[in-house]
């Protein structure tokens, strides 16, 4: 009899104080005097290996939002989800306090050499003992490609094409180091077996590299790859690479329609669709009856701010929408002019203003949808999408940090434990055989 599916779960992190909820920093509960001390970073995670998490990785762009009135202001004044420390400096000290958490940090194809790339993740990876995790973006920001030296950001089919020719650097390089170099014969005073060792020798259009590593096979091999792509594009890329995805859905119907086409992809790529989890982006607000926690969410909706929602809308979409653009149409005229954004981000905020009857502006202004109830209420929402064909998991979003995570822990895994849906103990070795295991 086959082992029964399991949930996946992955926390969504920011090194900075808010991360999906723009309000959410500014609630009494939210930790704000430890975004420099490395005890955060260790408590979050010790708090997700506890619940079972998968992995927690920590989303990231490449500098100060401003494509909102073309300034960074309204980003820094009001909070807005920013990173004040490199994530890849954080993760070690997550390592080393846990020993089954999977562990990711975002960096961008467009911007990285696959030499670095591929050294600095194949370290970690074995500092982790296999449980790193590379969230791969191709960036979607004229003001990322300025940080970096472009004079502009290149198209989205350029972009993809170098990412796919990135992680295939990446991959050879990887492969070079057979398993087991180590000789370590000290009479004959033989330590690698240099036969176990190739170049890569990889040219493509836009990187190439010689090879080989310095850095010994790890663990997994190559880390476990994470990707959010809702374009055409990012869906063919995310079929062919992709071990996670995230995504946005508005409903389950959304979800569904998502589900089954990323795993209808994969055929092509010769992988079978149990190797791609795909888990929608959830927040939760928990109250002990349903009507304590309407009251928490309506709380947390007054610290929103419009103008900080906006600029956070604006930089997503690519489009300042500090100009009085009303309309998804005048959005995508904007984007025809040679700007970037993030399709999914786009057709999110289309989709919360059909459901919700209002504008593409007015949707602009709301934060990320919130799950908001009991613990079971929202153990239910998370059954019906993982059952009804739309939900490998979830990825979850914090409201306020670090105690949303540390209710969901306490109050939701055991009743998804109780019902059979998600794992009371870790059962692989790395976070690859984690993510696989049914």
């Amino acid at each position: 009899m086959p082992t029964p599916r399991r949930m996946k779960l992955i926390a969504y992190l920011k090194t900075g104080p808010s991360a999906g909820h723009s309000g959410g920093w500014r609630h009494p509960s939210a930790a704000l005097d430890d975004i420099f001390e490395p005890s955060r970073y260790e408590h979050i995670a010790r708090v997700l290996e506890a619940a079972c998490f998968d992995a927690g990785f920590f989303a990231d762009t490449f500098g100060l939002g401003d494509t909102f009135g073309g300034s960074y202001d309204t980003y820094l004044r009001l909070g807005g989800q920013t990173s004040y420390l490199d994530p890849m400096a954080v993760l070690p000290l997550m390592a080393r306090v846990t020993n089954h958490l999977g562990l990711g940090a975002t960096l961008s194809t467009t911007f990285n050499t696959p030499y670095w790339i591929a050294r600095t993740l194949a370290s970690l990876d074995h500092l982790s003992k296999g449980r790193i995790c590379w969230n791969v973006v191709t960036s979607a920001t004229e003001m990322e490609a300025r940080n970096f030296g472009f004079d502009a950001l290149p198209s989205k089919s350029e972009r993809y094409d170098r990412a796919d020719e990135v992680l295939e650097a990446c991959c050879t390089l990887w492969d070079g180091w057979q398993p087991d170099p180590f000789v370590l014969d000290r009479e004959k005073g033989i330590f690698i077996d240099p036969t176990k060792v190739a170049r890569a020798d990889y040219v493509g259009r836009y990187v190439s590299t010689r090879g080989p590593l310095t850095i010994p096979r790890s663990p997994q091999g190559r880390p476990v790859f994470l990707q959010a792509g809702a374009s055409d594009r990012g869906r063919e890329f995310a079929a062919r690479w992709a071990e996670a995805i995230f995504t946005e859905s508005y409903s389950k119907a959304d979800a569904q329609a998502f589900y089954a086409d990323i795993k209808s992809r994969m055929a092509a790529y010769g992988r079978p669709p149990e190797h791609c989890a795909v888990l929608p982006l959830m927040s939760v607000v928990l109250g002990e009856t349903e009507s304590i926690a309407r009251e928490k969410a309506a709380y947390l909706d007054t610290l929103v701010s419009d103008e900080l929602q906006l600029a956070i809308t604006s930089q997503l979409v690519g489009v300042d929408l500090s100009r009085g653009i009303e309309s998804e149409a005048a959005v995508v005229d904007e984007l025809s002019r040679g700007n970037h954004g993030i399709e999914g981000e786009r057709a999110h905020v289309a989709q919360v203003a059909k459901a919700a009857g209002v504008s593409f502006a007015a949707a602009a202004k709301r934060p990320y949808e919130m799950i908001v109830g009991t613990p079971d209420l929202v153990a239910d929402h998370m059954e019906d999408w993982f059952l009804g064909g739309g939900a490998d998991g979830f990825i979850l979003m914090p409201t306020v940090f670090p105690i949303m995570f540390e209710e969901f822990g306490r109050l939701v895994v055991p009743i998804l434990q109780r019902r059979g849906l998600f794992r009371t103990s870790y059962q692989g070795a790395t976070l690859r055989d984690n993510l696989r295991s049914p």
